[in-house]
């Protein structure tokens, strides 16, 4: 794993990749502390952060794009899949690489509240919480764009994919307020997720028989559900996309409050991801 670890943060160096993404990602944190906080005297930098997450759907992708795809795409996975390495081991390397270099900025952005505390009094329990929970969400990010990665041999697909999904989880507050809440509806749109989900299995296990199976089970549990009890359909959808709102739970930090339920949703994307992408190498190390 420290071999993949090194080699891989050795890569961003060597390229402009890594470069680019600590110097922009500084850039707009920087534009939006001196604005937020140096000329509107405003002690918190929690709120600095609220207003840069968009950044993630800006940056990350750039990050992932190729960490997966590219050794996909000139076949050096092979050398992997043949390596003693586990393959949990290869994606602990590959993710902390990429976490190396967001840590990075974020070490740096840690400087913030000190260089607030020079001029006044700054909230510092809650400045760095919120540091704290920014590298968290950021953490959930990386570990998607890594597992997207290892679905294509493309850097191009890669990314787009990456920005599509990482925007909707920036719109999902507002998905969520026009979706149909009647239990017609919900239902149609649950039965599309179970096929989305049937073809992504497929996409990582490679095993038809398994993908339709998923796929009976999970239309056959829709369909009881909604012949039997359908008011339990009613606005379930609207409360699964509040849930899956990734930017939503960082709201907590903004307001001064540590959201211990927070920084758990972000560890369990986090491990989630890292364990669907540990799926789909372990696939293709025995294939």
């Amino acid at each position: 794993m420290l071999a993949i670890y090194k080699k891989e943060l050795r890569s961003y160096f060597t390229s402009m990749i890594g470069y680019v993404f600590i110097s922009v990602f500084l850039l707009i944190v920087g534009i939006f502390f001196v604005v937020q906080n140096l000329l509107s005297q405003s002690a918190n930098i929690e709120y600095t952060l609220s207003s840069i997450t968009f950044v993630f759907v800006l940056l990350v992708p750039l990050l992932t794009m190729r960490i997966m795809a590219e050794e996909n795409r000139q076949k050096t996975d092979q050398l992997l899949y043949t390596s003693p390495v586990t393959a949990n081991g290869i994606v602990m390397g590959k993710f902390l690489a990429v976490f190396s270099i967001f840590g990075i900025v974020m070490l740096i952005t840690c400087l913030f509240p000190l260089i607030m505390k020079l001029y006044g009094t700054v909230p510092m329990a809650s400045g760095y919480a919120s540091i704290f929970g920014f590298l968290l969400l950021g953490a959930a990010y990386l570990s998607i764009g890594l597992f997207i990665s290892s679905l294509t041999e493309s850097q191009v697909v890669a990314a787009v994919v990456t920005y599509i999904v990482f925007l909707l989880t920036i719109l999902m507050d507002g998905i969520a307020s026009v979706v149909p809440t009647s239990n017609k509806s919900t239902a149609m749109i649950y039965a599309v997720v179970v096929i989305a989900i049937c073809a992504l299995l497929y996409l990582m296990m490679h095993n038809i028989a398994i993908s339709v199976l998923v796929g009976i089970l999970g239309e056959a549990a829709l369909a009881a559900v909604y012949f039997i009890k359908p008011t339990l359909l009613d606005g379930s959808l609207t409360r699964v996309l509040g849930w899956l709102s990734v930017i939503n739970r960082f709201d907590s930090f903004t307001y001064a409050t540590f959201n211990v339920a927070a920084v758990v949703y972000y560890l369990s994307i986090t491990f989630l991801f890292g364990f669907l992408t540990t799926q789909v190498i372990a696939k293709k190390r025995w294939s």
